[in-house]
């Protein structure tokens, strides 16, 4: 026996359209539910805490991080563009190799790169001792620059960030037809100049998209900043909240930073609010690669080699070096495993679900359950919320949701439920799901490119209902973009500190916030061996990532 209950003439039935454009509405209401918590804890504090963090705080650490961010920015640009434009169009021994082994840096975190140099430079390093020991050097007689300083840190985060610039750099500059090039050179403009009039301005919006991912993890950095003793707003956020138990501080500072990310945005939307590209069709070539002489080879050589091994080959083998003898002596401990394991379980249940709840965001888009992409952009905004601003917007939200919970449970069942999500893993997941739905999202979105709308038509014209056509249609078309970002999103999860550090469980440790307690006791070698997981874990994706941009033959 079965009920069936007639729609009301005043509201339409919840049909399955209904509730995908719910779900999608849901998940939008969960990234910006952290934002507007932010503002309201920020206007929480008392009288006096905003003066105190005017003239104490915030124009000092605001100051720091202008300079971090116009520094990073300008080095990762030149870098960056200026090794695309090598390996793109110029022919030089090694170029091959230098073509994806530029992507290599990508796979040390900033804070993991900041933790290898201060170990390795130290008067006492294995760097220092090394030059005294082969030169017979005395140590008064050595002198090294100083990386625990502004100027030291925007060259390190530099080194693992440029990859960013290079690789839309590269591809732009692949794309531009060597009709243009070979026009410029007719009309006597040489290479130099060729580059910098037309080369340069027509990759400017790929460059300009470059450098803003670049800052915005240099502004959601807090290890690399704290490490090489830069008081950046994400520090201040973290030390206010931490050290001065002061939430509604720390969500003021937020909202400071928080405007500062959103002003590099429209500043990228601004550099490229002129340019429009296109092409002279489908028989367009790419450039030619021209042949360096001899002395031009051996300096666009050093030109890649340099940030590689700087940015890559060295702390990755320091790590190596230290893992393997701490290792050697003391074996693997239990500990390690322990956090090992805690940390690929929080990655796979935030990549899961953030997978789950792009791809509904994506599918409602496409089956016409929002007649926007509106939502899509709102849900995205998460990855331009720095993890310490999005772990403040995220305790007073799920503080509520416990404190209500519990009151429903005295209420109904006289028991106390206590902190169901502030207090557990869940907060943190959440907070990854946030943090990286828009991989996910712009995977997907990538993916349903390649998947035309006449497939949706015949199968529906089939008698195909729409949870069929994405089920047998879409999910299998889709099955290598969903991979793609499910590596993506789990690698950057494994690597997010700063939320790591705010939200975890206490006595919760994972491979970040491990080496991030090992570098601030000073005992690098014990955090050796978690750095080095996390980047044999990010290699996975930097390879996938060579392999996908390798410009096809023929």
């Amino acid at each position: 026996m079965s009920l069936v209950l007639s729609p009301s003439p005043h509201r339409a039935p919840l049909t399955g359209s209904r509730l995908v454009r719910a779900a999608a509405g849901a998940v939008v209401l969960l990234v910006l539910l952290p934002l507007l918590a932010l503002a309201w804890t920020a206007l929480q504090g008392a009288p006096d805490l905003w003066p105190h963090l005017i003239a104490n705080v915030i124009p000092h650490a605001l100051y720091e991080t202008t300079v971090l961010v116009l520094g990073v920015g300008l080095f990762v640009a030149i870098i960056g563009t200026g090794t695309a434009w090598l390996v793109a169009v110029c022919r030089f021994p090694g170029r091959g190799v230098f073509e994806w082994a530029l992507l290599l840096p990508l796979a040390i975190p900033t804070y993991i790169q900041a933790f290898v140099y201060v170990d390795a430079v130290h008067p006492l390093g294995p760097i220092p001792t090394l030059i005294r020991t082969s030169f017979g050097l005395r140590p008064r007689d050595l002198w090294l620059p100083e990386v625990r300083t502004l100027p030291g840190c925007i060259i390190l985060l530099g080194l693992v960030l440029y990859p960013y610039v290079y690789l839309s750099a590269r591809a732009a500059f692949l794309v531009q037809t060597a009709s243009v090039l070979d026009a410029a050179r007719t009309l006597g403009a040489g290479a130099g100049e060729a580059f910098f009039r037309i080369a340069l301005p027509l990759a400017r919006p790929a460059i300009a998209v470059g450098v803003t991912l670049a800052l915005m993890e240099t502004v959601n950095d807090i290890g690399a900043s704290e490490f090489l003793g830069v008081q950046t707003l994400t520090l201040s956020i973290y030390s206010t909240w931490l050290n001065r138990s002061s939430l509604p501080g720390a969500a003021q500072i937020a909202l400071c930073m928080l405007a500062l990310m959103f002003a590099l945005v429209l500043l990228e939307r601004w550099a490229r609010r002129h340019q429009r590209t296109g092409s002279i069709g489908d028989r367009a070539r790419p450039p030619a690669r021209r042949t360096l002489s001899a002395g031009a080879s051996v300096l666009a050589f050093l030109a890649c080699l340099i940030p590689i091994l700087l940015g890559f080959v060295l702390p990755a083998g320091h790590l190596a070096l230290a893992a393997w003898k701490r290792v050697a002596f003391h074996g693997v401990s239990e500990t390690i495993l322990h956090e090992a394991a805690n940390t690929a379980l929080f990655a796979a249940l935030g990549t899961a679900l953030a997978l789950l709840l792009g791809f509904a965001v994506v599918v409602a888009l496409r089956t016409g359950a929002l007649r926007s992409g509106l939502a899509l952009r709102l849900a995205s905004l998460g990855y331009a919320v720095p993890g310490t601003v999005l772990a403040v917007g995220l305790l007073v939200p799920l503080a509520g949701f416990d404190n209500l919970v519990s009151h429903l449970s005295e209420r109904l069942t006289g028991i106390s439920t206590g902190l169901l999500l502030s207090g557990s893993g869940a907060a943190l997941i959440i907070a990854y799901v946030i943090r990286f739905l828009a991989i996910p999202i712009g995977g997907v979105e990538a993916g349903y490119g390649k998947v035309g709308v006449t497939l949706d038509m015949a199968a529906r014209s089939l008698g195909e209902k729409p949870g069929g056509v994405v089920r047998l249609i879409h999910l299998p078309m889709l099955r290598p973009a969903l991979a793609t970002a499910a590596l993506l999103v789990f690698v950057d999860c494994m690597k997010e500190l700063p939320a790591t550090l705010m939200l975890r469980p206490l006595n919760f440790e994972t491979l970040a916030s491990h080496v991030y307690s090992e570098a601030a006791r000073g005992t690098y070698e014990d955090g050796a061996l978690a750095a080095l997981l996390i980047v044999l874990v990010g290699l996975v994706p930097v390879i996938l990532l060579a392999r996908l941009s390798r410009p096809r033959q023929g």
